[in-house]
């Protein structure tokens, strides 16, 4: 599933050919997705004007020039590609919106769990977004609000770290990552680990997902970005995906291990 870096890489990619642009015409072919598309979607969306592109947690959201919105996700394996307008159809196709300079932004999802949403600027709030922990850039998160957050908790400090609710953005691979960074066992009791561990925690986990990001992600089965090319943040990955093999920093063998049914590694020699 594409996670934080995965869509930081595709608004950076999709925001210079988008804003300024009007939406000329609104194609949905298939409006059957996790959430579907709504029945007036393209009545909704035809002739706004694209402000810009932000992210909260794995969401696009594109501004409209009335204050509408548009929400995007990703979900398992979407896409959103910048193409001509004339560009061969493929299956899967899902969602276009045609621009007014002869380019269209399209929406591909084979699995079909992601979303195209309307949230107009009636609606302050969004259900899919207003639970959502804060930005791992934000001012909001620090050591600090993880060790406060976690006071008194049983649960796996990974499986801490990876709800949304606490922080966006420390998906499986990055968490893992940055546990190993911070030298923190992923399964100890996130109630157990310290106020100075978690200030290492937080300012790995800021570490690593910029580094992803500015790498274009991790490449993972189906993710690509705006332009179809993947990233490349998983040439260095230290535990993720590694387990049997010796760790590149002190040699020992990387452990395998699952935690709330997700998969996880960690090095019994760099991480306590």
């Amino acid at each position: 599933m594409p996670e934080l870096p995965e869509v930081e890489t595709v608004r950076r990619g999709v925001e210079p050919h988008v804003v300024g642009r009007r939406i000329t015409e609104v194609v949905v072919r298939e409006p059957r997705m996790r959430w579907p598309v709504p029945v007036d979607f393209a009545v909704y969306a035809c002739g706004q004007r694209i402000e810009g592109v932000t992210r909260r947690g794995k969401y696009l959201v594109f501004a409209l020039e009335g204050g509408d919105r548009i929400i995007v996700h990703l979900g398992m394996t979407g896409r959103v590609l910048v193409l001509d307008a004339g560009h061969p159809l493929k299956k899967h196709d899902h969602v276009d919106l045609v621009l007014d300079d002869g380019r269209l932004l399209r929406y591909h999802d084979p699995r079909r769990f992601g979303a195209v949403l309307s949230w107009p600027k009636a609606e302050i709030g969004h259900v899919l977004i207003d639970s959502l922990g804060p930005e791992p850039f934000s001012e909001a998160f620090s050591g600090d609000y993880l060790y406060q957050r976690s006071r008194g908790k049983k649960v796996a400090v990974k499986s801490f770290v990876m709800d949304g609710q606490v922080v966006v953005g420390a998906g499986n691979i990055y968490a893992a990552e940055s546990l190993f960074r911070a030298g923190i066992r992923p399964k100890r009791a996130a109630g157990r680990v310290t106020r100075a561990e978690y200030a290492r925690l937080a300012a790995e986990i800021r570490s690593v997902l910029s580094e992803a990001i500015l790498q274009g992600g991790t490449t993972l089965r189906d993710f690509a970005g705006a332009d179809g090319a993947s990233g490349y943040f998983q040439q260095d990955l230290y535990v993720y995906g590694r387990e049997g093999l010796a760790c590149r920093k002190c040699g020992t063998i990387i452990k395998g291990l699952r935690l709330g049914n997700r998969a996880s590694c960690w090095c019994p020699g760099c991480q306590r």
